[in-house]
């Protein structure tokens, strides 16, 4: 069957945008008094015309990736831009109305980035309407708004309810990964498409949230590489107090690095300390007079300010 090479959209101002924002420099001079704005992109022609139709506009894609294009922007027009408050201030209508628009979804979300000791953890998880009022009762927010105990609480009763995917770096291996020449936000984007990838194998059909950390061009640029890529994903900053999957996420991630200090801790003997201040240089002094500056290959990540300090 010869695959299509038109195909038109009907979409609102803010879906309108976003496609200009997310294609950029490839937009070009319209052609035509009609046309809003033109896109020329490889294998792809995007026009959107000034003509309203019922608050919308007809958009045609035009060339080899015309159908996966329009597939990718019809999905994304259909999702709400701001999921419904959780937990809900009101069960009333307003409630009634949140049922309506919920959409099973996927959220990614990482732990460990700006923790001189520690790995890099990304996590991602699916959350459908029934596990939405389990997570609800049980607090799930963004994790940095929860403290650790309360994600101790609450993660192990959520991890043997919900699906999820999760990755950590140990800092050994982060360290090998940035020598190699990946900065922290391609060794990100790396992590976050294979936990996506994993989750969307299993629900296809969930919207897909992330936590926004890079722009998306350049997020995709980070993953050109890779034999698989997560597309249809919608970004946002601050996801994690916007979308419930993604505060699950953290609070998973959260977890699981929570869990890896303590057993640094147990391991050598001395309680390590989270982020990145002062209070963490003078530990680590105390930790190389320890067990010696190569030791630190293995607890920490090495391309901090922190070593130099050292």
């Amino acid at each position: 069957m010869e695959k299509s090479t038109n195909a038109t959209l009907l979409l609102d101002e803010e879906t309108l945008s976003r496609m200009l924002g997310f294609y950029g420099e490839q937009s070009v001079k319209p052609t035509s008094e009609h046309m809003l704005f033109l896109i020329k992109a490889d294998g792809l022609t995007i026009t959107a015309y000034k003509k309203i139709h019922n608050g919308l506009r007809s958009v045609v894609f035009q060339g080899d990736n015309a159908e996966y294009e329009a597939n990718m922007w019809a999905k994304l027009a259909a999702v709400p831009t701001k999921e419904p408050e959780y937990p809900p201030k009101k069960k009333n209508v307003v409630a009634k109305k949140e049922h309506l628009t919920w959409r099973d979804q996927i959220g990614s979300d990482e732990v460990g980035t700006g923790d001189f000791f520690g790995p890099v953890i990304v996590a991602a998880s699916y959350v459908d309407m029934e596990l939405r009022s389990y997570l609800m009762e049980l607090g799930v927010a963004d994790s940095k708004t929860l403290s650790d105990e309360k994600i101790r609480d609450i993660a192990p009763k959520i991890l043997g309810r919900i699906d999820y995917s999760q990755l950590h770096l140990p800092n050994a291996k982060y360290n090998k990964v940035v020598r190699e020449g990946n900065n922290m936000n391609a060794i990100k984007a790396k992590m976050h498409n294979r936990c996506l990838l994993n989750l969307r194998a299993r629900h296809p059909r969930a919207i897909i949230y992330q936590d926004q950390f890079a722009e998306e061009r350049l997020y995709f640029s980070y993953l050109k590489n890779e034999p698989e890529v997560c597309h249809d994903i919608i970004f946002a900053t601050k996801g994690e107090s916007k979308f419930l999957s993604v505060a699950c996420a953290s609070v998973i991630a959260r977890y699981s690095f929570l869990r890896h200090m303590d057993e640094l801790s147990s391991k050598y003997q001395m309680s390590f300390p989270y982020g990145a201040g002062t209070g963490v240089d003078e530990f680590a002094a105390r930790f190389v007079q320890k067990y010696g500056k190569e030791e630190l290959e293995n607890v920490a990540k090495t391309n901090f300010a922190n070593m130099k300090k050292i």
